[in-house]
């Protein structure tokens, strides 16, 4: 055990990581974020619900990358959520935490990719993330598949109007034109834009979700919604739950 947490002291030594601060007009507070990596596709790497931008790197499945990153092939920017003032903010009405997610979805578009771009000039993004994290990377790339050339989706939920088990409606019921355009298996269906759907085609999307997971159905839902839009996608599926770090460590060695 001792050896094994040598090894992984050397590697974090030798991967770059990059801590950046600033304030954000778009929030209105100051937001953090993680890079490792010195170069390869930039990867917008959303946190699970609730989460910080420090609990992949906590997890170990930053580690899990470490060839990659230090080859060059990728460059991880680990994402700060907003989800307490959003999503998880029941002490608002349901219209203010919509509101909320877009203005965080206004940081990441005219904040945190400019950064990007400033630090690691490429065309087009890798947008990932696990559990809700998921969501947030699916929604941002259905509604702005221009800047996106990878999607990976790890045990996403990508509906949260719907109950499940312990997961609530996370709108009360409330339904407004803010949240059905969040929702992307709501305004996917309507979706008949062609220029929108030919660059949602050109983006290599990859959803995986455990078997018993209780968001299978609605991999399912998302996965088939976009076969009948003629849009590729892959959905594998893992044995068991599989909605946990120890199984997102293998996830992202094969999918990221």
């Amino acid at each position: 055990m001792e050896r094994d947490n040598l090894a992984i002291s050397i590697r974090k030594a030798v991967m770059n990581r990059v801590y950046h601060k600033w304030y954000s007009p778009h929030l209105g507070r100051e937001m953090e974020l993680l890079v490792f990596g010195h170069a390869g596709d930039p990867v917008l790497f959303f946190p699970t619900r609730t989460a910080r931008f420090y609990d992949y790197e906590d997890w170990h499945v930053i580690e899990a990358l470490h060839r990659k990153i230090e080859a060059g092939s990728i460059q991880v920017w680990c994402l700060d959520s907003v989800d307490r003032e959003s999503f998880y903010a029941t002490h608002l009405a349901p219209a203010e935490r919509i509101l909320r997610h877009l203005q965080y979805e206004k940081y990441i578009l005219h904040e945190v990719i400019p950064k990007i771009q400033e630090v690691n000039p490429h065309k087009t993004l890798v947008a990932a993330g696990c559990s809700l994290g998921a969501y947030h990377a699916a929604n941002l790339v259905f509604k702005h598949p221009q800047l996106f050339h990878k999607l990976v989706g790890l045990s996403g939920r990508y509906d949260l109007t719907t109950s499940l088990e312990h997961f609530d409606d996370l709108f009360d019921g409330y339904r407004d034109e803010n949240i059905y355009y969040n929702t992307p298996t709501q305004f996917l269906p309507n979706l008949h834009d062609q220029r929108l759907i030919q660059l949602i085609k050109a983006v290599e999307i990859i959803f995986v979700v455990g078997e018993k997971d209780v968001f299978l159905e609605n991999n399912h839902l998302i996965s088939n919604i976009l076969w009948e839009k003629g849009i590729w996608n892959a959905l594998h599926l893992w044995d068991g739950e599989s909605h946990k770090a120890r199984y997102w460590r293998h996830m992202v060695q094969l999918y990221l």
